[in-house]
């Protein structure tokens, strides 16, 4: 994580304005989307330490994250007794459309802070900044108003250089067993309120 968010600070640093995430700004936090296991032991991790110094906040996000269960389960592209996403091109297909308007449930209704900040997913940390893909170089919406792509192009963030995700996530499924994609409910509503 410290080279993901090194990455992310020089990215921040080089994009300064055009980079409109702040505190408060929940533009990423809407809409459900696939994390791993290993978001997943990152998530649950600090569920349990947030529980340690502040029990209420920790049943509050497990409360929403069961409500949220109990309301997509009948739709949910996948094993909803697992909460494993669906690998077939069907099953990706419907998870395009899936949940686009859900809030995410470590959000807290009030602040409008991540309650899990230090522990939020990879597609959390690098929401926002110009990272590349299969489609080219993304961008927040919110992100680079009046900016050229060359200046886009000078922001870019490279998360994991070195791919050391990939094998914190082989090392993680074999010590689990599990394997698969979730999303960020289905991994909170498991833990004890």
């Amino acid at each position: 994580m410290q080279i993901v968010d090194h990455a992310l600070a020089d990215a921040a640093e080089r994009a300064g304005a055009w980079l409109a995430c702040r505190p408060g700004c929940t533009q990423c936090c809407v809409g459900v989307f696939a994390i791993n296991q290993l978001d997943v032991v990152r998530l649950q991790h600090g569920l349990r330490e947030l529980r340690k110094f502040n029990p209420a906040r920790a049943a509050g996000i497990v409360s929403r994250s069961r409500a949220q269960v109990a309301r997509l389960s009948s739709n949910f592209p996948g094993n909803s007794k697992s909460g494993t996403l669906g690998r077939t091109p069907a099953l990706m297909g419907r998870f395009e459309q899936f949940a686009n308007d859900e809030v995410c449930p470590a959000l807290d209704p009030n602040s409008g802070l991540c309650e899990l900040y230090e522990y939020r997913p990879m597609t959390c940390r690098t929401f926002g900044p110009p990272v590349r893909s299969e489609e080219g170089l993304g961008v927040c919406e919110l992100c680079f108003q009046g900016a050229s792509d060359e200046e886009i192009a000078k922001c870019e963030m490279v998360p994991d250089p070195d791919d050391l995700e990939s094998e914190l996530l082989r090392q993680v499924e074999n010590t689990t067993a599990k394997r698969g994609e979730t999303i960020v409910a289905w991994c909170l509503a498991k833990e004890p309120l």
